[in-house]
């Protein structure tokens, strides 16, 4: 039986995914396979990946015939595995030596629904520690325990699906697959509901992922149409969160999340293309108002002056003309 599924989307990345591979191998063990997902590459991706379908041990390897995006690519990976537990890692950053197994060992022992860890962020020669922010470590929380308070980063705002490892027993109950055809943010709907829905976790004190950030391919450096799906993922969070039976305390959360992001993207709007800062405010406004008003007025009235600013001014544009303007 296949003990552990390592989901590993690729998407033009020829210059990481050996760095990538060599990882796993370094990771690799008898009762472990890896889903390696090819989202329709166009660069020398491919050729990297069918070397390694056949000298990386428990290798599975699957080609889109079309480029979902990274919630789609992970997805489909999510439905050709057959592990116990469940991890990813994306297509350009690396491992240690001996990672799974840690994270596997901390799983067993403590019987959880899913574990996260802390990660080294790599920008170029530059390394810095990037840890979850929950303080009680190494023992079996409440997920839902871990989204408040409001004021400051808790464990939803650390979303990043490879900082962690995932019992089967979620994939049964439906809450760890992504929004299909998100392209940006698609990690956050999906941290939301393992946060309310899953019973328990754990946080575990552990340096053994390398997260690549600046790289002139990612999406989160390119100021494209994709960058906007952010409002589609948190619209999707707020109308979840909403129907949450405890929606009076999430939902400031949610809405002060969701504001703070809107108001990263605004004030970093040079980087887009002017047709897409165009479309930005617009849909940026149109969120404003979907949203709760009095937990959106406690929400901008609760940040920096900068912040609430940039959130107030976007506010009082009007509202678009037809709902495709909005979408």
């Amino acid at each position: 039986m296949v003990k552990l599924s390592v989901i590993v989307p690729f998407y033009n990345v020829q210059t990481y995914a050996p760095d990538t591979l060599r990882s796993l191998s370094a990771n690799a063990r008898a009762d472990f396979e890896f889903v390696l997902v090819d989202d329709c590459s166009t660069d020398g991706t491919p050729e990297i990946l069918q070397r390694a379908e056949r000298e990386l041990p428990g290798a599975v390897l699957i080609r889109h015939e079309r480029n979902g995006g990274l919630a789609t690519a992970r997805n489909t990976g999510l439905d050709a595995a057959g592990g116990e537990y469940l991890t990813f890692l994306d297509g350009d950053d690396w491992l240690a030596p001996g990672h799974f197994e840690h994270l596997l060992d901390a799983m067993e022992d403590l019987g959880c629904d899913f574990v996260r860890t802390d990660h080294v962020q790599c920008t170029g020669r530059s390394r810095s520690i990037h840890r979850v922010p929950v303080g009680r470590r190494g023992e079996v929380l409440r997920p839902r325990d871990s989204i408040l308070p409001s004021s400051r980063s808790t464990a939803v705002d650390y979303p990043y699906a490879w900082a962690g490892m995932y019992h089967r027993r979620l994939v049964d109950r439906g809450l760890l697959h992504f929004t299909h055809g998100l392209r940006t943010a698609e990690d956050r709907p999906w941290i939301w509901r393992l946060h309310r829905e899953a019973d328990s976790f754990a946080v575990i004190s552990h340096l053994g992922i390398f997260y690549r950030r600046g790289i002139a391919s990612s999406l989160t450096q390119i100021g494209d149409i994709r960058q906007l799906d952010f409002i589609k993922a948190f619209d999707q969070v707020i109308e979840e969160t909403a129907k949450d039976a405890d929606a009076e305390n999430l939902l400031p959360k949610a809405v002060r999340t969701y504001c703070a992001v809107i108001s990263h993207h605004l004030g970093s709007i040079e980087r887009y293309e002017p047709a897409v800062a165009r479309k930005l405010r617009t849909m940026s406004a149109a969120a404003l108002k979907r949203m709760p008003q009095d937990v959106l007025n406690e929400a901008i009235d609760s940040m920096d002056a900068d912040r609430a600013s940039r959130l107030r001014k976007v506010r009082r544009r009007p509202a678009p003309l037809s709902a495709e303007a909005a979408a």
